[in-house]
């Protein structure tokens, strides 16, 4: 009777035994999704369908460009039967892959232009972006671009062949489309006049020739992330027809630490100094008396040439988040019309943005901040 008993506890500790193993195996058996990558020349595409289908897997798509078929797996014995075959060079994983989301920059939010979208978002506001041109074919960008110019040679493309007119377009407007950035008018128009060369230099007579296609092609706002330390008249009476034209002109203050450049020093031009994160002026950015506002423009994320994205510093990005935020303003005729003609002047817009800025530095104007940080929801809200 104990032999027996002994005998019957070794079968049932056999079998229990089995059991976890099975239970182990099947744990690990888990199917999946795979790429079999085959040897070149090894197999006709015939042979490789039926040493898939032989192995028991299952074939999902022809993956040509690389000589391998996606397949499911049922099994880790299906996975061991392929990458043992002499024709198969490796299994991949069928990994998941993402769309990047996209980066609301802080520059963006500090201006509350994320907060204007409530009301606004800058829908159909024609803007000049004045620089090294536009990478037309951005694809944070390219719904945005409605057209433009080459200065430098009017038979060619105002395409980008720098990055700094890219970067200060995104800024401007980016689109809000879960890639990449998102600008400060997100729905606002984009006209990329190329007047800066590819070394991000060129020369006076074609920033006027820009400034001239955008007046006779009716931009509402322009951006001017460029400038000069010599006060020349053609210069500003380029810049004085603009402004009579009812274009919004915002131009840069400089890097230099040193006193504005023009054409931001120009009365009529809007001149904005660069802060940073902590609502400090960054060390190289000008200053004098035509400051006239503040805006972020250390280490601000935006767009670039060759579809890609980068990190800038200085005034040329500030400038591009006051253009944003005029072109917000633009689209909320009722907020700065007031002379009820229905529209807004330059002043009319300059008054407004004045009125609504966050002060920073000393208490009211300063050759730092201007007027201060400006406010793109108070503007428009």
């Amino acid at each position: 009777m104990v032999k027996k008993v002994f005998i019957f506890l070794t079968i049932w500790t056999l079998l229990i035994g089995l059991l976890i193993t099975v239970v182990k195996v099947k744990a690990n058996d888990i199917p999946g999704r795979k790429i079999v990558v085959f040897r070149s020349g090894v197999l006709n595409e015939e042979a490789k369908d039926e040493l898939i289908k032989r192995t028991g897997a299952i074939k999902l798509k022809n993956l040509d460009l690389i000589g391998a078929k996606a397949v499911w797996l049922p099994s880790k014995a299906a996975e061991r039967a392929l990458i043992s075959h002499p024709a198969v060079l490796r299994l991949d994983d069928d990994v998941i892959v993402y769309a990047l989301e996209q980066v609301l920059p802080w520059g963006i939010s500090r201006i509350k232009a994320n907060q204007a979208w409530n009301y606004t978002n800058g829908n159909g506001i024609k803007i000049g972006i004045i620089d090294t041109g536009i990478q037309l074919d951005h694809p944070d960008l390219i719904s945005n671009i409605k057209g433009g110019y080459n200065a430098i040679n009017p038979n060619k493309s105002p395409n980008d062949d720098n990055g700094h007119g890219t970067h200060v377009a995104g800024i401007v407007a980016a689109l809000n489309n879960n890639i990449g950035v998102v600008g400060a008018a997100y729905q606002a128009h984009l006209y990329a006049i190329k007047v800066l060369n590819a070394n991000g230099s060129g020369y006076l007579s074609d920033v006027i020739e820009g400034i001239e296609w955008a007046i006779n092609h009716g931009m509402q706002v322009i951006n001017l992330s460029l400038g000069t330390s010599n006060n020349v008249q053609s210069f500003h009476d380029a810049i004085i027809s603009a402004k009579n034209a009812g274009i919004v002109i915002v131009a840069a203050a400089g890097n230099n630490g040193g006193e504005v450049l023009y054409p931001a020093k120009y009365p009529e031009a809007i001149a904005v100094s660069a802060i940073d994160s902590n609502n400090i002026i960054a060390s190289w950015s000008n200053r004098g008396p035509e400051i006239d506002f503040a805006a972020p423009g250390v280490s601000i994320y935006s767009t670039y040439r060759k579809s890609k994205y980068k990190t800038l510093s200085g005034t040329s990005m500030a400038a591009p988040h006051v253009t944003g935020s005029v072109a917000l303003l633009l689209s909320r005729v009722e907020k700065c019309d007031t002379n009820n003609d229905g529209k807004c002047s330059p002043d009319e817009v300059y008054s407004r943005l004045q009125n609504t800025a966050v002060d920073l530095g000393d208490s009211g104007f300063d050759n730092l901040y201007g007027w201060g940080l400006v406010d793109a929801l108070a503007a428009v809200e």
